[in-house]
């Protein structure tokens, strides 16, 4: 078949841009989930640092009417996208010509959003507007509502009985209240959240076939999550001063995938499905307009996805890659109890923290060229769908396009090192709220991210 592709040959080329490789931009998405170190051949090792930076800034909507989805250009919102950085780590080994084993380690879900300034997701302190905002224009005084709120509030602690007036008042007017005051006690404080997670798993592979060249794998998933969430600013209307703790804990879920490789023409494919993982976790909410504070429980499940990765010799210098990946976003939702069950006062289904309209599809590739025994280039195109727009305030992003560069430089017949960066461009999005009001607008965003890659890889015998 004319030219033999050796992939021993070819593996200076495997595309270096793995080491800056993410998926920051569709629900929670970061790490991508990568599996690629467990298909390389012999032992194998690497440990990967990514960085991103990102630059999301918009305006807030100073429309005031009851079109949930009107917007009207108001306050400058600063970018609220923080740096982050995070790690992959990855070894495998053959045990024999069939069997293969491997743990790998990465952090594939999280979030940064920090709001500042003069805008409406951060508090202001002017508890005449929080009131107003809140009861939708029906009360504009706090001090008079307050006062009235503070006289029925003495009724009820000294049990005398109210009356029917007194109840609809109260009920009408000590929510707006409170948000008031939370945004009055929270003032200068901005809507902020973090959200990180933390995966382990160990794969077992088996290859079969007349030239093993089929191979079956799978394993166990532990997975750690933890997450802060502070609700500022009109934006959130009743819920200013909403702030949410999950304490970190620890759940498990699977993996499973098979892989195709034809050495001679350095052809590899795979086809991988991470689980779905149920987290019960310990969580503490703060909602001021409720007068509640209580430690509890939140169940949240991570999302399923697959992967498929594709990679093939054009030449004996150059290789071809492909990545696609699907998360159901749709899916998933944070539906913190005390936060959802105040809700139900005015949506009776409850309403979800964070949740999300559409699956996420990511799509990247790539070409990788040897220039010298010990040097090889790589050039990657890629395009992420988002997760629907509208979408959450939190992560105002609808999918993006990036376009990256990167090298890979042998320093030792086993060592090598290697070092990309790509340019995204963010897609325009609205914010929105739980209730699914437009709060926000956010256009002509980009980013980038850095990664660096250092890799082990030795044969291994088995005659």
């Amino acid at each position: 078949m004319g030219a033999n592709f050796n992939l021993k040959t070819l593996t200076v080329a495997l595309a270096a841009l793995s080491a800056a490789s993410l998926a920051s931009a569709a629900g929670l998405d970061r790490s991508g989930q990568d599996i690629t170190a467990f298909l390389q051949d012999g032992v194998y090792a690497e440990a990967v640092y990514t960085y991103l930076d990102a630059d999301v800034s918009g305006y807030d909507n100073a429309y005031v009417g009851a079109d949930k989805n009107a917007y009207q250009q108001g306050n400058k919102i600063d970018d609220i996208a923080e740096s982050y950085d995070f790690f992959r780590y990855g070894v495998k080994a053959d045990i024999n010509d069939t069997f293969s084993v491997g743990v790998l380690y990465d952090e594939p879900f999280g979030a940064a959003a920090d709001y500042r300034g003069d805008n409406n997701f951060v508090a202001q302190g002017d508890r005449n507007a929080t009131i107003n905002a809140v009861s939708g224009g029906k009360i504009k005084d706090f001090a008079s509502a307050a006062q009235t709120v503070g006289g029925i509030k003495y009724k009820i602690d000294n049990k005398i009985e109210l009356t029917p007036t007194e109840q609809a008042q109260y009920k009408a007017l000590a929510p707006a209240v409170a948000a008031a005051q939370a945004e009055f006690n929270t003032k200068g404080e901005g809507t902020n959240v973090e959200v990180r997670t933390e995966n382990i798993t160990a794969i077992l592979g088996m290859k079969f076939g007349e030239n093993k060249n089929f191979q079956v794998y799978g394993g166990p998933v532990a997975q750690q999550v933890q997450a802060d969430v502070k609700l500022r600013g009109l934006a959130y209307s009743a819920s200013t001063g909403y702030t949410a703790h999950i304490s970190s804990d620890q759940d498990y879920g699977w993996l499973a995938g098979v892989s195709y490789s034809k050495p001679e023409i350095a052809l590899q494919a795979a086809l991988t499905y991470r689980s779905e993982i149920d987290h019960t976790l310990p969580i503490f909410e703060s909602y001021p307009a409720a007068s509640i504070e209580k430690a509890g429980e939140i169940d949240i499940t991570t999302p399923k996805s697959v992967n498929f990765d594709f990679q093939t010799g054009i030449n004996p210098t150059t290789l071809a890659t492909a990545k696609v990946r699907w998360v159901p976003w749709s899916d998933f939702a944070i539906v913190p109890p005390v936060y959802t069950e105040v809700s139900k006062a005015q949506y009776p289904e409850g309403l979800s923290l964070v949740s999300y309209d559409k699956d996420q599809w990511l799509v990247e590739l790539g070409l990788a060229k040897r220039l010298t025994p010990a040097l090889a280039v790589t050039g990657n195109i890629g395009w992420d769908s988002g997760a629907g727009n509208p979408v959450t305030s939190l992560g105002p992003i609808e999918g993006y396009y990036s376009a990256g560069l990167g090298a890979k430089y042998n320093l030792t017949e086993n060592w090598a090192i290697s070092a990309g960066g790509k340019y995204l461009w963010f897609g325009d999005a609205k914010g929105q709220i739980p209730t699914k009001n437009v709060v926000s607008n956010f256009e002509d965003n980009d980013g980038f991210a850095l990664g660096v890659k250092l890799s082990y890889q030795a044969k291994q015998n088995f005659n």
